[in-house]
C-alpha cells in the first residue's frame, strides 16, 4: 500500500509535466455555459388572424364543454381536458414567450377562437402557420389545428369533432402512424355534400421536445406546399395528390354488366395431350450414396470428436455425495482440427443423376383464351369538374380538438392569412430566434460520449489526475502479478515514475546527511541514476508494441471497470 502511494505521488509529478504541453483552454466548451435568451416582443405585423397568446388571450379563446359524438359506441366522452397559457419549462428559448398548453394526459381537449371577420380564400393564397412544442414528446395523440367553416351554427361552447371544418393541418402520431395531416373538405357542386380529401403519402411529423414550425401554403393556382422548420417537405397539386380525388372519373364501370358464363380468362393451361415418358421414375430419391468415394488417408477413425477438457478442474465446493461423480466437460478433439475428420467414416451422399421428381404436364397457350374480362364503361352520372378546388369555403374560427396521451403540448405564434412574405417575417421574429436558443440548450444536455476514455491507455493526466494515477498504478500492479516484464513494457509510466522517485530520494539523502550541497560522489550517483531511468524509458517505449498483444485481455478488463 505504501509502495502504491509512492508510485502515485511520482506519477502525479510526471503526469503534470507530460500533459502540460497539451493543456488546452476548455472554458469556452463547458457544457454548463449559459445560453443567452432573446426576449419576447409582440409583433407589429398584421394578418386576418395572428395569435401570440398575450395577456388578453381569454377574450378570444373559449374551451368547449360539448359532448364528443361517439355514434355507435356505448361510452360518452366529454371535453374535460384543461388549457392554460404559460411559458415552456422544457428548453425555454425566449423570455416572456407564452403559448397555449394542453394540460391533461389521456383526455379530450377542445378550444377555439373566432376570427375578427370571416376569412374567404377565394382567388387568394392561403397561409396557415403555427408552432408546436412537444415538451414530453408524443407517443400517441394529435397536435393539429382545424379551420372551421363559417356558419350561423358556429358556437364556441359547442365546438366538437362534428363541427364542420374546412382544413385540418398538423402533426399526428400513434404507434406506427406518424404524419403531418393536410385534409380539406370539398363541396360537391352537384349534390352539395362535403367530402374529406386526404393528402396521400403525407410527410412525417417532427417528434422532438424543441419547438417545431409547421407551414401550409395553398395557392390560388391549386398548388400547395408544406414546410417543417422552414424547409419544404412536400408540395404538389390539389388535383392529383389527394384521396379521394377532387374530380371523379368521367366514365365508370357499368354496375349492371356481368361476365358471361362461357368467358375464358385463363391465358395458359396444362397441355392435355402431354404424357409422362415411360422412363420417368417419380420414386427415384433426390440423393444417393457416393459409391466412388474413398476414406481420406488422414482420417482418424479411432479418435473421438470430443474429449474431456484437460484444463478443467473439479470445483472446490463440489460434493460427490450430493452432486454425484464429477465429470469434466468435453471440448472438440484438437487432433481433429488439422485432418479431414475423426470417428467412424461413412460414404457421403451425392445428387442422384436419375432424379426427376413428380411429373407434371407442360403449360401451353390456351386456345380458348379471350383476355381479362372487364365491365363496359358508361358515363359517370355523378361526374363534375371543379377547376378551382383552392376556393375553399369561408372560415370563421380556428380550433384545436384533440385527444393525446402526453400533456404539456404547447401551441404558439399562429398565423392565418394570405402573405407568404409576412409569414416568413413572423417566423424570423419568433421561431428562428427561439429555435437557435433551444438547440443550444439541448446540446448542453447531450452526454459527451466521444470524450470518454475507452481504456487506461486513452486517459490524459489533466482530464482527471486522480483517475489517471489510480488506473495506471492498478493496471501495472495487476499485470505485474502475472508477468513483471510485460507490466514494464505496457505501462512504462509507472517504472519511469519509480526511477524518478529513487533519484529524488538519493539526492535528498545526500543533502541531509552531508549538509549543504551534495558531494561529487552523490551527484555522480544521481546523474548515473537519471541516465539509467532515461535509458529504461526509451527501451520500454520500444517494447510497448511487442508487449501489447500479450496483455490485451487484461487491458480490456481494466477498461470495463474504468467505465462502469
Amino acid at each position: 500500500m505504501k509502495l502504491n502511494s509512492a508510485i502515485a505521488a511520482a506519477l502525479l509529478a510526471t503526469g503534470v509535466y507530460a500533459d502540460d504541453a497539451s493543456k488546452v483552454d476548455t472554458t469556452e466548451s463547458s457544457s454548463s455555459a449559459a445560453v443567452e435568451l432573446p426576449t419576447f416582443t409582440p409583433t407589429t405585423l398584421k394578418a386576418p388572424f395572428l395569435e401570440q397568446f398575450t395577456d388578453d388571450w381569454e377574450s378570444r379563446w373559449k374551451p368547449s364543454h360539448a359532448k364528443k359524438d361517439t355514434e355507435g359506441q356505448e361510452e360518452e366522452w366529454a371535453y374535460v381536458g384543461e388549457w392554460a397559457v404559460e411559458e415552456p419549462y422544457q428548453y425555454k428559448g425566449m423570455e416572456g414567450d407564452k403559448g397555449l398548453v394542453v394540460k391533461n394526459a389521456a383526455a379530450h381537449h377542445a378550444i377555439s377562437a373566432k376570427f375578427p371577420k370571416k376569412i374567404d380564400p377565394k382567388g387568394k393564397d392561403l397561409v396557415v402557420q403555427y408552432e408546436v412544442k412537444l415538451q414530453k414528446g408524443l407517443e400517441c395523440g394529435g397536435a393539429y389545428l382545424k379551420l372551421l367553416r363559417d356558419t350561423k351554427a358556429l358556437h364556441q361552447d359547442e365546438f366538437s369533432n362534428t363541427t364542420p371544418y374546412v382544413i385540418m393541418f398538423g402533426p399526428d402520431k400513434c404507434g406506427a402512424t406518424n404524419k403531418v395531416h393536410f385534409i380539406f373538405n370539398h363541396k360537391n357542386p352537384k349534390t352539395g355534400e362535403y367530402e374529406e380529401k386526404h393528402l396521400s403519402a403525407a410527410p412525417t411529423a417532427s417528434i422532438q421536445k424543441t419547438t417545431e414550425l409547421y407551414t401550409l401554403v395553398v395557392r390560388a393556382n391549386n398548388t400547395f406546399t408544406i414546410k417543417r422548420g422552414g424547409d419544404i417537405v412536400r408540395d404538389g397539386s390539389l388535383f392529383d395528390q389527394f384521396s379521394p380525388a377532387v374530380n371523379p372519373d368521367k366514365e365508370i364501370d357499368d354496375p349492371n354488366d356481368k361476365k358471361p358464363d362461357n368467358w375464358v380468362d385463363e391465358a395458359r393451361i396444362a397441355d392435355p395431350d402431354a404424357k409422362k415418358p415411360d422412363d420417368w421414375d417419380e420414386d427415384a430419391p433426390f440423393e444417393v450414396v457416393d459409391e466412388d468415394a474413398t476414406k481420406p488417408e488422414d482420417w482418424l477413425e479411432d479418435e473421438p470428436l470430443t474429449v474431456p477438457d484437460p484444463e478443467a478442474q473439479k470445483p472446490e465446493d463440489w460434493d460427490d455425495e450430493e452432486d454425484g461423480d464429477w465429470v469434466a466437460p468435453t471440448v472438440p478433439n484438437p487432433k481433429c482440427a488439422d485432418v479431414s475428420g475423426c470417428g467412424p467414416w461413412t460414404k457421403p451422399m451425392k445428387k442422384n443423376p436419375d432424379y426427376k421428381g413428380k411429373w407434371t404436364a407442360p403449360y401451353i397457350d390456351n386456345p380458348a383464351y379471350k383476355g381479362v374480362w372487364a365491365p363496359r364503361k358508361i358515363k359517370n352520372p355523378s361526374y363534375f369538374e371543379d377547376k378551382h378546388p383552392a376556393n375553399f369555403e369561408p372560415m370563421g374560427a380556428i380550433g384545436f380538438e384533440l385527444w393525446t396521451m402526453q400533456n404539456d403540448i404547447l401551441f404558439d405564434n399562429i398565423y392565418i392569412g394570405h402573405s407568404v412574405e409576412d409569414a416568413d417575417k413572423f417566423a424570423q421574429e419568433t421561431f428562428f430566434k427561439k429555435s437557435a436558443a433551444e438547440k443550444a440548450l439541448e446540446d448542453t444536455e447531450k452526454p459527451k460520449t466521444d470524450d470518454k476514455p475507452k481504456s487506461p491507455s486513452d486517459l490524459k493526466f489533466l482530464d482527471d489526475p486522480v483517475l489517471y494515477v489510480k488506473e495506471k498504478v492498478d493496471l501495472f500492479v495487476t499485470i505485474a502479478a502475472n508477468d513483471p516484464i510485460q507490466a514494464i513494457k505496457f505501462v512504462p509510466e509507472v517504472p519511469t515514475a519509480i526511477g524518478g522517485l529513487i533519484v529524488t530520494i538519493v539526492a535528498l539523502v545526500g543533502i541531509f546527511t552531508m549538509g549543504g550541497s551534495a558531494p561529487e560522489a552523490v551527484k555522480k550517483a544521481g546523474a548515473d541514476a537519471k541516465e539509467k531511468v532515461k535509458d529504461a524509458k526509451e527501451k520500454t517505449a520500444e517494447a510497448v508494441s511487442t508487449g501489447a498483444e500479450n496483455v490485451k485481455a487484461e487491458v480490456n478488463k481494466r477498461a470495463t471497470r474504468s467505465q462502469s
